[in-house]
């Protein structure tokens, strides 16, 4: 039997056992998924006990990203870019780290019809989720990305670490009012304090994207309705399909996504 997990702290909120079970049916694979609650001191002594035990992958979730890229002896290229790791493989001796949380974005987004190919796309805040999903972006070939944040020097970070590719940063006082697509990665929705953007930057904007989800519509969503005839979509997808990856990342073969959206958005 595989074992696999998700730490986290807390934990007991998290849909990801669920999600990879359901997945694991579709191919027949055997397996048990875990949440590992960790003390927040604790995290490389948990994660060791597990692969100790024979477990193969974890998935990783706040407050734990950053240690867990620390953690790992080998990065995907897409996980460098974003300093942090969700999907931790433990394999012939040594600590795999990758983040699929840009995939999560990117594959949500199409599975709603929208495209990013040729477009220009707002990212509006450069943390670990911004970061993240920088690199999955790219490779869907927008126009332009522009990566706004309040302060200015996190969103050019992370522009510098991809020289020659179509982004730009941007501070919320120098937006313009051309963005096809806007995608959210800061934890407004959560906070209940919008950024202090004006919200005629959206009045041409095809869809919205925000990577929070609640079981109404979220704040971000909400506010970009009142400005903006937009498509406005929350981050319940995300978190199914950046287990989808990480589920390809571990049985190589790429799960359908359609019956467990259901399943959870009904919970």
């Amino acid at each position: 039997m595989k074992k696999f997990a998700v730490i986290g702290n807390p934990i007991e909120q998290s849909k990801s056992p669920i999600i990879h079970q359901d997945f694991a049916k579709q191919f027949d694979i055997a397996l048990t998924y875990e949440k590992l609650l960790s003390p927040i001191s604790d995290f490389k002594p948990t994660i060791n006990s597990f692969f100790d035990a024979g477990g193969i992958g974890i998935n990783v979730t706040m407050p734990f990203k950053d240690e867990a890229f620390a953690s790992c002896d080998e990065l995907s290229p897409r996980a460098k870019l974003a300093e942090a790791v969700n999907t931790l493989t433990y394999k012939d001796g040594k600590l795999l780290g990758d983040t699929t949380d840009g995939e999560g974005v990117v594959r949500d987004l199409l599975f709603h019809g929208i495209e990013l190919k040729g477009r220009r796309v707002l990212l509006i805040g450069a943390g670990g989720a911004g970061k993240g999903s920088v690199a999955s972006i790219l490779d869907q070939q927008p126009k332009e990305l522009i990566i706004a944040n309040r302060t200015l020097s996190k969103a050019q970070h992370i522009v510098d670490k991809v020289p020659g590719a179509p982004v730009v940063a941007k501070g919320f006082s120098e937006l313009d009012g051309n963005y096809d697509v806007v995608i959210n990665s800061t934890s407004c929705s959560l906070t209940g304090e919008l950024p202090d953007i004006d919200p005629s930057v959206f009045k041409n904007t095809v869809a919205a994207y925000d990577m929070c989800y609640k079981k109404e519509k979220t704040l971000f969503n909400n506010w970009l309705e009142l400005h903006s005839k937009a498509l406005t979509i929350d981050g319940l997808g995300m978190l199914i399909e950046q287990a989808a990856e990480s589920f390809r990342i571990w049985h190589g073969v790429v799960p359908d996504t359609t019956e467990i959206r259901k399943v959870l958005r009904d919970l």
